[in-house]
């Protein structure tokens, strides 16, 4: 087992790491490629890896984005340097070949897409989960979000595809003048037991 990380590095991934509701700064396209260099290397179950991830930044990308924003998501998410929309391939099984050379791990999710679609949604969700650890491993702030119009958010970025989308991560600077005082957290004997 490896040594547990500084008190520094858990305080920027957990401890004091906050969901922020306005940003600022700039995000180069190189930090972006960082990212995704380092969230690529999450677990997912046969290394399937069905997320796609889609960067919105450019002034055209966000007015795309912006029909489908909900009314209290739209201005923060416009004024982001960068969106994320998590998606997921409904056919990442058509990738295992290359990504599970072991076995044929693709006959495993052959078949109707509906057959696919619980191991599409939640390995992919991991890889959302995995973005915001690797953003803030790189010094981002994130502010993730559900509160669009999945419909038009697919129609507008993934029309003619595969894949779907699950949810949005703002990232940039955070504003701490955006973000409300600390929500409680369950303590461990009302969420977690050692059996």
């Amino acid at each position: 087992m490896s040594e547990p990380l500084n008190t520094a590095a858990l305080d920027q991934l957990f401890n004091t790491a906050r969901t922020y509701n306005g940003f600022g700064g700039e995000i180069s396209d190189e930090t972006l490629r960082r990212l995704y260099d380092l969230l690529k290397w999450g677990p997912t179950s046969a290394n399937s890896s069905p997320a796609r991830f889609v960067f919105v930044k450019s002034p055209e990308a966000k007015q795309k984005l912006a029909p489908a924003l909900s009314e209290g998501n739209r201005q923060k998410t416009l004024a982001a340097p960068v969106t994320v929309i998590v998606g997921f391939d409904q056919d990442f099984h058509e990738k295992l070949p290359y990504l599970f050379p072991h076995t044929d791990a693709k006959a495993w999710f052959d078949g109707p897409r509906e057959g696919r679609h619980e191991a599409a949604f939640r390995n992919g969700t991991l890889q959302g989960a995995y973005l915001i650890l690797a953003a803030r491993a790189l010094g981002l702030d994130t502010g993730p979000m559900s509160g669009f119009d999945n419909a038009l958010v697919d129609e507008a970025f993934f029309k003619g595809t595969t894949i779907k989308s699950n949810f949005l991560v703002n990232l940039g600077a955070g504003d701490p003048a955006s973000i409300f005082p600390r929500s409680p957290r369950l303590p461990f004997d009302e969420a977690a037991r050692i059996e």
